[in-house]
């Protein structure tokens, strides 16, 4: 290369006539984005038919309905975060856990937890976990005549899931923990590292109900680059493609479609398992009980994400140390936090391996 072609293509290799030519494709594709977003329909996350089978004020239990009937004896109730809605196991048709797990047999039930107001300010984690979750399992084990139930915890839900388990062993039969937090004192979780140098009282007592903006910019800012900026620029590659942008709207309208938090548990939690690592060193007291994962002696499945950013791999292992089950295993999954449930490689293979452990555990 001579002087001049390396002052054409420069030290990234772009020379003028590229750059006109990737001015030229972006404009393109500005341009039929404008007719796309014309055909682009309203879209909406939850693809799969469900029916409300039970009410406890905002908190709803509803169960899946698949195109056959199902084959487990054994309900599977899913136990969702707080800080999002819980469609995220059932986003769109071909990206849904959900409807993976009917189709292989199961019988699937989710609680939904609802929109939080100012009269839900001084709900505790008992709540939550005892009422709530707890009003959902003995709500199944009635109607089934069971008891016990198969409980999937998801992120905050698979924590809320751990301490049920722990203060109701006989109540679950098989528990399944996804992406769940266990040691939050691991070098690598960015956001327990966050939370321990805040003042949650006075965070608390400030604001009441925490709103879900200030969750939502918190989780953005732990990938500032990615979040900010990288899926933005993203954007125009697809705007000619209206499925494509479709889905795209459809994740972005769940991500910021999220709950403010109850002011009391959101307090209780972070105190507890944030900056005092409950669940490792003790100290989580649930209504007055104390929680202790040696009690947690039903066969026990944990899934992470390899390249989580939310729950490092780290933290979720944790648990094979702490649990008093002699049936524990753990399933490692090559992707994300979000991955996890949306990707082509999760509708493969995170429902089957959920559904084959639970069989091997019904016969």
């Amino acid at each position: 290369m001579d002087k001049q072609d390396a002052f054409n293509t420069g030290p990234l290799n772009f020379s003028p006539d590229k750059l006109a030519q990737e001015a030229m494709r972006a404009q393109d594709k500005l341009r039929a984005g404008l007719d796309t977003l014309r055909e682009v329909d309203d879209v909406d996350y939850g693809a799969t038919a469900k029916e409300e089978v039970w009410r406890d004020g905002k908190v709803v239990l509803y169960r899946f309905r698949g195109d056959k009937a199902p084959t487990a004896k054994v309900p599977l109730l899913i136990a969702y975060a707080l800080v999002n809605r819980p469609y995220m196991v059932d986003l769109q048709a071909d990206k849904s856990i959900v409807r993976g797990l009917l189709e292989r047999g199961e019988n699937v039930y989710i609680l939904d937890w609802g929109y939080p107001d100012r009269s839900d300010r001084y709900l505790e984690l008992e709540d939550y976990i005892q009422r709530y979750l707890g009003g959902a399992v003995d709500h199944l084990r009635g109607a089934h005549r069971l008891d016990a139930v198969n409980l999937l915890g998801i992120c905050q839900g698979g924590a809320f899931s751990l301490c049920y388990s722990a203060l109701n062993p006989g109540k679950v039969r098989n528990l399944v923990t996804m992406v769940t937090p266990v040691d939050f004192h691991t070098d690598d979780n960015m956001l327990a590292n966050w939370v321990r140098g805040v003042d949650i009282d006075a965070f608390v007592d400030t604001l009441g109900n925490v709103p879900a903006d200030i969750m939502n910019f918190t989780y953005l800012t732990l990938k500032p680059w990615r979040l900010f900026v990288q899926k933005y620029v993203g954007l125009v590659d697809i705007l000619d493609d209206k499925a494509a942008l479709e889905d795209f709207l459809r994740m972005e309208k769940w991500i910021f479609d999220s709950p403010d938090q109850a002011g009391e548990a959101f307090r209780q939690f972070a105190k507890q398992f944030y900056q005092g690592n409950g669940f490792v060193n003790g100290g989580i007291d649930i209504g007055g009980r104390a929680v202790d994962l040696g009690y947690v002696d039903m066969p026990v499945l944990n899934v992470f994400a390899e390249a989580d950013h939310l729950v490092p791999p780290s933290s979720s292992k944790a648990l094979g140390g702490l649990v008093g089950s002699t049936d524990y295993s753990e399933l490692s999954f090559r992707g994300g936090h979000i991955g996890i449930y949306v990707s082509g490689r999760a509708q493969r293979e995170v429902p089957q391996a959920i559904h084959d452990w639970l069989a091997q555990r019904s016969r």
